[in-house]
């Protein structure tokens, strides 16, 4: 079996036997959750290089936007300086969010899991269970305390490695609600109510637009809220196909909850305006999500074609021309047709602030924040001078060094644009759209509109 092994270690063979690959998925799993094991740890010493002490500017706590302390895990675990997570995100090839959360998963299991902790150290328990409980104890409502925290991590620890997902979700939640009737504060008000963790929500996935044109929806509701729900979808479904649906009930269904929300959102409308609406029912359109479809056209004649396929600026998705057309078909749905702008034509003015025109050049060139492995849509983001615009040029005759310009402008999100400002990261636009970054730590990256590139080895940080 070693043998077998051996050989395969560089690649998988083609003659391998069934036992020999049953083999080496086994050590491949295991190697794969020693690695995560270790990038937990490797997290957990990042953040102990990046104290809040080691913000070398003395205004960073008194400019509004400079960097300052961030509590990224629960009560009790050490802070943080908060750029600090993007480096690590750049260099593992995923989002500062990604980073910031890895990095909270990590403190909040050394600190204050740490008999999960040593599970995930000794290959007990894979390190992707052990921060399912970790985000759970970091984000519980009201806040765990350190001794709450450790209680929990003693319930759970001992089993988290033999259950599966949706019963480790249970159990965590259980023990949160037993630490707190086992253990309650003989202080506290006892119409606060219990420490629990409220599972209701509702979940819209809007990053992921499945071709189809769908986003996964997912939700917690009160018992009675779900079966009323439940016999509502049902009733539509059913009305639907008597009325000649040849659908499968799933979609039924699914057009069933459109159309719920549709109704109730032209109820609150009407109610809101008085009666002066716009359909024959005296009711307003109801359909008023905006939707960003960009279609190549082309003139055949005296009409204007446009190609049937296009890309949804919502989701950065493949969008069908037929499906534009049936969202517009609905007798509720308010159409507006916003004016062509040409991506390739430079636009500029000689103010700082950003015009609306050229603004929304930037969003449509850059559809994201540009920082790498950033996937904030551009539509919410900061429009950046990549070089900064000196106030004093004009007054002073010089020439402006950071025009208001398309080929100086970029789309950045609030955290990386404080990023970008107030340290070390740098960024030059070196073709439209196109941008190159330099991290602290001498790490390259391109970032376009396919996505993020590492471009070459780091260079050593300079000494001082």
């Amino acid at each position: 079996m070693v043998e077998a092994l051996e050989r395969v270690r560089g690649r998988v063979e083609d003659d391998l036997s069934a036992t020999d690959l049953l083999a080496l998925a086994r050590d491949r799993k295991a190697a794969e959750d020693q690695a995560a094991a270790e990038l937990l740890e490797v997290a957990a010493r990042w953040a102990d290089l990046h104290p809040p002490e080691s913000i070398h500017s003395a205004a960073a706590f008194t400019v509004p936007g400079c960097e300052g302390e961030e509590p990224i895990a629960g009560v009790g675990c050490p802070l943080v300086a908060e750029f600090c997570v993007a480096e690590l995100g750049a260099v593992l090839g995923i989002s500062s969010t990604a980073a910031k959360k890895l990095i909270g998963h990590a403190l909040e299991l050394r600190h204050r899991l740490p008999r999960l902790w040593a599970q995930v150290q000794s290959g007990r328990v894979p390190s992707w269970r052990a921060r399912l409980v970790a985000e759970t104890t970091i984000h519980s409502s009201p806040a765990l305390t350190m001794d709450a925290a450790r209680w929990i991590d003693g319930q759970v620890a001992a089993v988290a490695g033999r259950i599966g997902t949706a019963q480790l979700d249970r159990l965590v939640a259980e023990t949160i609600k037993r630490f707190e009737l086992a253990d309650p504060d003989p202080a506290a008000d006892p119409e606060d109510g219990y420490l629990s963790v409220d599972p209701r929500h509702v979940t819209v996935n809007k990053e992921d637009v499945h071709y189809a044109g769908t986003l996964h929806v997912e939700a917690d509701l009160d018992l009675a809220d779900a079966l009323d729900l439940d016999q509502a979808l049902s009733h539509n479904a059913a009305a639907q196909k008597a009325l000649g649906s040849t659908e499968t009930l799933d979609v039924r269904r699914a057009k069933a909850l459109g159309d719920l929300a549709r109704t109730q959102t032209a109820l609150d409308l009407f109610s809101q305006g008085h009666g002066t609406g716009h359909g024959e029912d005296g009711l307003p359109a109801a359909r008023e999500v905006v939707v960003h479809a960009h279609f190549d056209a082309s003139t055949v004649g005296e009409q204007t074609v446009f190609g049937p396929t296009g890309r949804m600026e919502n989701g950065q998705r493949l969008v069908l021309l037929d499906q534009v057309t049936g969202w517009c078909g609905d007798s509720r749905t308010k159409v507006t047709v916003k004016p062509v702008i040409d991506l390739n034509v430079e636009l500029s003015t000689p103010a700082y602030e950003v015009p609306d025109r050229i603004c929304e050049q930037i969003v449509l060139r850059d559809q994201t924040c540009v920082f790498p492995w950033c996937t904030r849509p551009a539509r919410g983001c900061d429009v950046d001078h990549v070089v900064e615009f000196d106030h004093d040029a004009a007054v002073e005759g010089r020439p402006q060094p950071g025009p208001t310009a398309t080929h100086n402008l970029a789309a950045l999100c609030r955290y990386h644009h404080r990023l970008k400002t107030h340290s070390a990261w740098t960024y030059r636009m070196t073709e439209p759209g196109i941008f190159d970054w330099t991290s602290p730590h001498g790490h390259h990256y391109r970032r376009d509109r396919t996505g993020t590139t590492r471009i070459d080895e780091p260079e050593p940080p300079e000494r001082h």
